[in-house]
């Protein structure tokens, strides 16, 4: 019996896995563990899941092969990729600036095919269609570090809107261009071949565009309830549009991508129709995709001479050269500054999504060699981290320029005002719910909302009314100091998850929580309780540390990064900062750099404070130790810190709370976190956090393209 048992086991688990539920399991398994393994060096999703096709495909461990299972699923992402890309595209802002657009996608195309050309074809002397399509290759790219400048709040500047436009143009005209080569490849270029590719390519457009979204305008209306129909019929179309595309001698990805365009207008960005199509894509077909690129990497050829590094390192060299050249051309034809053009060039500098497609038709087709598909892998990393640290740098030059949105700075009206105050340790609740009641707008008619989240388990029902009876408590505080408070309860598996959930749902301008305590090992492989809530909620957030009765205090001390007047809630939590000055009466020193100064210097005036206040001038922000000659024992300390990737961001600020929680043991602390506008990605797993030390290593990269002259 024991026999057969290890035997059955033996034969299910030999490389390479034949079982299609163990298979299935192994690859859901790896998209869940990719991301939270690499979330504490932040590589991106990318090339987590690429990396773990590599490990575990035929020229790694071996234990998946490339069958009718895992092709299937990874057409499906290839095409997945495609269609969000289209459909993603903002048309309005296309048409507001088309003409511009045209020229940024002619530079942007013709360049680096241009530069690619003659180095592939002469250099590494590649036959000519190889070379033509690697040089195509070079002029796609993929808006990866466009979340960057949405968080900066430069979304709608003219040089993102061209830059978004130029998507549109080189990406349509390099699969144009891919639907020829292919042809060409199977030697059928000849007139009877641009005939019929013309004029079927007229009818697949005119089905598209013609036919398509008035089907589709009229099915969304007529079955309006039903949801999951819904997304079945987007599915069907982008697999028709794949489908006819392939019948019109085009490649079936050209069709996922107009499809895309087709139903643009019709799923609205924020609908919840989008986010299951970006849900179900992010979670399944697109890591499926990436995982299969990452099998047929065949990592040994890097090591079997130099010829495979020689490519893979000019492949990197061109597509960022070429790039940078086309930014450069749009800087000089319509007179943008340094910035502007660095702006342009870090959004199109990275190559994802359409790069790998094009490579992978190439590759299937026998048109390109291993070298060349390893080479661009090395190029897809590189470029993401150069595209996000370009963007960066330029994004925070631009807002020093003065060239924000209008919308960007949030102003919280005094008599709406919500508070939210998630209980973790009871036994520190009762100063933070004063300090709440200090900070609170007397106009506001809403009571202070205290909160208990209580894990999903088998004993939520008792934990409930625990919790329960622990907010009576915080009542009977509450009604002794006649603070009105409003007691929620909720369950949910995450705690982290359940606070953001309430956050929204009660519409909260600030949430008010204890200082983080020490984490666990497993904590800070999956993501600590702080940073979880941090990254889930986008209001206001204030740590405290309040050992000591507030009106021990003599001054209140305020350090405020560069830039810090440029985040969504700056007005707010300045407003909010003086007004616990003024109940306890406290002069303020705010320690910060000339420009920040400025604008709270402007603020404070704006906001008629009584408060007073001075200055003091530090500008080694990326010293944080040295801001301890500016501290008193009998201040109270208020450090004002920034969510990864916002506009004040910067590597000094990571594990603030752990480091200053450390060094002023015996004073009182709070560490605010201003609010920040939605975070919305163009795709999961193409949006770019690059690690600390990977921007460290990197920073010379921006500042090579950022240096004044």
């Amino acid at each position: 019996m024991n026999n057969k048992i290890i035997h059955h086991l033996t034969e299910a688990f030999q490389a390479p896995l034949q079982n299609p539920v163990l298979i299935f399991s192994l690859v859901l398994f790896i998209i869940l563990l990719s991301p939270i393994l690499l979330r504490p060096i932040k590589v991106p999703g990318i090339i987590g899941l690429i990396i773990s096709g590599v490990i575990i495909g035929p020229h790694g461990l071996n234990w998946l092969e490339k069958n009718s299972a895992v092709t299937l699923f990874s057409t499906i992402g290839l095409l997945y990729i495609m269609f969000i890309a289209g459909l993603e595209l903002d048309m309005n802002e296309f048409k507001k600036t088309k003409h511009k657009s045209l020229l940024f996608g002619f530079f942007t195309f013709a360049i680096p095919i241009a530069i690619g050309f003659p180095v592939c074809h002469y250099l590494l002397g590649y036959a000519v269609l190889p070379s033509i399509l690697i040089a195509s290759m070079f002029a796609t790219h993929t808006l990866v570090s466009y979340p960057i400048v949405h968080r900066y709040g430069i979304s709608k500047h003219e040089a993102v809107a061209i830059t978004i436009g130029g998507t549109i143009l080189t990406d349509t005209a390099v699969l144009i261009i891919l639907a020829v080569i292919t042809g060409a490849s199977q030697g059928v270029i000849n007139q009877e071949f641009w005939v019929t590719l013309c004029v079927s390519f007229a009818v697949f457009l005119f089905i598209m565009f013609g036919i398509i979204p008035k089907i589709a305008k009229w099915f969304f209306q007529r079955i309006e309830s039903e949801k999951t129909g819904h997304y079945i019929f987007v599915l069907t179309v982008v697999f028709f549009a794949a489908f006819l595309a392939e019948i019109a001698g085009l490649e079936p990805i050209i069709g996922a991508f107009v499809a895309g365009l087709a139903l643009n207008k019709l799923i609205p960005h924020s609908s919840a129709l989008m986010n299951r199509i970006e849900f179900i894509g992010n979670a399944i077909f697109i890591p499926f995709f990436l995982i299969a690129v990452g099998m047929i990497v065949d990592i040994s050829v890097l090591t079997k001479g130099p010829m495979a590094l020689i490519v893979a390192g000019t492949l990197t060299v061109v597509a960022v050269t070429g790039k940078y050249f086309a930014a450069t051309a749009t800087q000089l034809v319509f007179k943008y500054t340094r910035n502007q053009r660095n702006l342009i060039f870090g959004l199109s500098n990275a190559h994802a999504a359409a790069t790998l497609a094009v490579i992978m038709v190439g590759y299937n087709n026998n048109i390109i060699d291993e070298n060349v598909l390893n080479g661009t892998i090395v190029l897809i990393l590189v470029t993401c981290i150069v595209a996000s640290m370009v963007t960066e740098a330029a994004s925070k030059k631009v807002v020093l320029e003065g060239h924000q949105d209008d919308t960007h700075i949030e102003h919280v009206e005094e008599h709406e005002e919500q508070l939210m105050i998630p209980i973790a340790n009871l036994n520190n609740m009762e100063p933070i719910l004063d300090f709440a009641t200090l900070i609170k707008s007397k106009k506001s008619h809403y009571p202070i909302s205290i909160l208990s989240v209580v894990p999903d388990n088998e004993q939520a029902e008792r934990n409930l009314q625990e919790a329960r009876r622990n907010l009576d408590n915080m009542a009977s505080y509450a009604s002794g100091a006649e603070t009105e408070v409003d007691l929620l309860t909720t369950i949910d598996f995450n705690i982290a998850t359940g606070i953001a959930r309430m956050t929204k749902e009660i519409m909260a301008d600030c949430v008010i929580m204890g200082w983080p305590s020490a984490v666990s090992f497993v904590e800070k492989i999956v993501g600590e309780k702080t940073e979880s809530i941090l990254n889930k909620t986008d209001t206001t957030l204030f740590m405290c540390k309040i050992d000591k009765p507030l009106v021990v205090h003599k001054s209140i001390t305020v350090f405020v990064p560069p830039l810090a007047e440029s985040e969504v809630g700056f007005e707010y939590w300045m407003e909010k900062v003086l007004k616990l000055a003024q109940e306890l009466s406290l002069p303020t020193a705010f320690i910060c750099n000339t420009r920040t100064q400025g604008n709270i210097d402007l603020t404070c005036k704006a906001l008629k404070t009584s408060v007073p206040y001075t200055f003091s001038n530090y500008e080694d922000w990326d010293n944080m130790y040295g801001l301890a000659t500016f501290s008193n024992i009998d201040a109270l300390l208020i450090f004002v810190s920034s969510r990864s990737g916002e506009v004040s961001y910067r590597d000094s600020l990571d594990g603030l709370a752990r480091r200053v929680g450390r060094y002023y043991k015996n004073q009182n602390l709070i560490l605010l976190f201003p609010s920040r506008q939605e975070d919305q990605h163009i795709d999961e797993y193409e949006d770019i956090q690059t690690a600390p030390i990977f921007r460290k290593i990197s920073r010379e990269i921006g500042n090579m393209f950022n240096k004044e002259k």
